[in-house]
């Protein structure tokens, strides 16, 4: 298969630790846990040949929004912010007004891996919030786990015009071998066309597993149930340091897709993302 097309990275993020709202961000993590920016990144995409990111938030605070749109606005690498605001807060829908009104600002993403009420998303305050992103052709970043991806499918059906994206594949649990569990709830969300799939995050859940035989069926599950039209790729870097390097996370997910052909492969790498999230051709 050969690369073809913009190579567009649709998953990663940066961070100041001086910022001090990254709850999850601790010592503990390791190679984590110092600052990530645009001058870590530049000479990584530039050995893998990548055009343009999308740029998502990591931490639910309006403040690190905010600064995400400005680490965007001077560095034009980035061509779209996935951003978070508290869709329950009774200000939410100006602030979603504010933020749709700013051209590179592409979607939101709130933390539902973390949610503790499995109904949250299914509360009025949110359904308001969340109607507001789909009249302002915002988009909706889902960071789920596999046990909430039936909620998530119920959420889809009930916002139909909303474009919604699976972040990480839906997080199978590859070092466990979960696979039958998570595969059926991906068959049946990915029924609906409006929901889209990242290609990122797999080998952050494989453990000692991150070989190209124990990824293959979870990526060739995800390519039969979304097709390339709906399946991006993304790096989740620098998450991705926990498990392996940006150039070799590329290497190996080009050799994932090697059996597809130039235009699947190309969706995947580039086209999808471009289309979702509506980014500007890159000049």
């Amino acid at each position: 298969m050969a690369r073809a097309g913009p190579i567009i990275d649709a998953h990663h993020h940066f961070w100041l630790l001086d910022r001090g709202d990254y709850g999850w961000l601790v010592p503990d993590l390791g190679v984590l846990y110092r600052d990530y920016g645009p001058e870590d990144l530049q000479p990584l995409i530039g050995q893998a040949g990548i055009e343009a990111t999308v740029l998502v938030q990591a931490a639910p605070t309006d403040a690190e929004t905010d600064f995400l749109l400005q680490v965007a606005a001077d560095w034009p690498v980035v061509a779209g912010v996935v951003g978070w605001t508290d869709l329950e807060a009774p200000r939410a829908e100006a602030r979603i007004g504010t933020l749709a009104s700013v051209p590179i600002f592409k979607g939101l993403r709130p933390m539902l891996q973390d949610e503790p009420d499995p109904d949250w998303l299914s509360r009025p305050a949110v359904a308001t919030s969340v109607a507001k992103m789909a009249a302002l052709g915002l988009s909706l970043d889902a960071l789920v786990r596999p046990a909430q991806i039936p909620i998530l499918t119920r959420f889809a059906d009930a916002h139909p015009t909303l474009p919604i994206v699976l972040d990480h594949g839906g997080k199978p649990n590859i070092a466990d071998g979960g696979f039958d569990t998570w595969a059926r709830a991906i068959t049946d969300l990915a029924r609906r066309p409006h929901v889209y799939c990242k290609l990122s995050g797999l080998l952050t859940e494989a453990g000692l597993k991150t070989s190209d035989d124990n990824l293959a069926p979870y990526v060739d599950h995800l390519l039969a149930c979304f097709s390339p039209n709906r399946l991006m790729w993304g790096s989740d870097w620098p998450v991705l340091r926990l498990a392996g390097e940006y150039g070799d996370w590329l290497a190996q997910a080009v050799r994932l897709l090697g059996r597809l052909s130039h235009d699947e492969a190309s969706a995947i790498l580039g086209a999808t993302a471009t289309r979702f999230y509506h980014l500007e051709p890159m000049e």
